[in-house]
């Protein structure tokens, strides 16, 4: 039995699908039951709640021969770090209980970075929070989701520019969700590991933002540049929509640590993926893009 967090998030759905294929047997942690497709509720088991719930969690692993734990965003919590220890702490202790023998977690790259990454940061607590539990570890250390070129889709049709914080000249390592699923499949099903480590899964490219735009533009068929905003100005967007200032000093130390390469040294260890930027802007953002979105 393999239990799955966050089954209707851009990971876990994949996730739930890829191992429904393959036979699986599969209890799932979500907060609406109702959100679950009507073809997937009838295969899995169902723990309604949320998995910082230490009832919730004890229901969902009792028997179970792995855990898949990712942390749901929360902008409105008072912080990261308070956010993801919160989850952390109530899982850790839920898995030693219950003696979960293989748990899988969705992290960032760049554990050995220097100084304060903010969101990033977080997740490397909740890394150690998980790993003190005991049990068998396996956190997928990932970089700059594609994904996150989704809620630019916008100013990509009008305005022909996608924008970030990074320079524009220097590599930003890249992962497609699809991935990011396979992989954590692999590992869930395989189960023949032991001990802990840091996983790290990167795209196959150290594309630019530059050339990240060149190649949105050439799938598009439209000019497409990139447009590096400052941080000042990312921090003055934030809080025009409401966010707190631990909000946003979280959200500005992880992308200055992505400025400052936290994901670079990874790439000597990393496990490469098979979905390349120009595969993924064809298959997902274009569709995306064009308003032809079947996936």
């Amino acid at each position: 039995m393999i239990v799955t967090t966050t089954p209707t998030g851009q990971i876990g759905r994949r996730l739930v699908a890829r191992l429904l294929a393959q036979d699986e047997q599969l209890r799932v942690i979500v907060r609406d039951a109702a959100r679950l497709d009507g073809a997937i509720r009838d295969r899995v088991q169902i723990v309604e709640g949320s998995h910082d719930d230490p009832v919730v969690l004890d229901k969902a692993l009792a028997g179970a021969d792995a855990l898949f734990w990712l942390v749901p965003p929360n902008p409105t919590a008072p912080s990261a770090a308070e956010h993801y220890l919160a989850f952390a702490r109530a899982g850790a202790a839920a898995i030693a209980r219950n003696g979960t023998p293989h748990v899988v977690g969705v992290t960032s790259a760049g554990h050995d970075f220097e100084g304060s990454a903010g969101v990033l940061s977080a997740a490397f607590r909740m890394d150690s929070e998980l790993a003190a539990s005991g049990a068998p570890y396996r956190a997928l250390s990932l970089p700059f989701y594609m994904e996150n070129l989704l809620g630019q889709l916008d100013a990509i049709r009008d305005e022909g520019a996608f924008y970030l914080t990074c320079a524009a000249d220097q590599p930003l390592a890249s992962i497609a969700t699809r991935d990011i699923a396979e992989h954590a499949a692999d590992l869930l099903t395989d189960r023949s590991w032991t001990g802990q480590e840091n996983v790290p899964v990167f795209g196959p490219d150290r594309l630019t933002p530059d050339e990240m735009a060149a190649v949105i533009g050439e799938e598009l068929g439209r000019p497409v540049s990139y447009r590096r905003i400052t941080m000042d100005d990312f921090a003055s967007m934030l809080r025009s929509r409401g966010a707190s200032d631990q909000a946003v000093q979280d959200m500005t130390e992880m992308f200055a640590a992505q400025d400052n390469g936290i994901y670079d040294a990874d790439w000597a260890t990393a496990k490469i993926a098979a979905t390349d930027f120009r595969t993924w802007c064809r298959e997902v953002l274009r569709p995306s893009a064009l308003g032809d979105d079947d996936r």
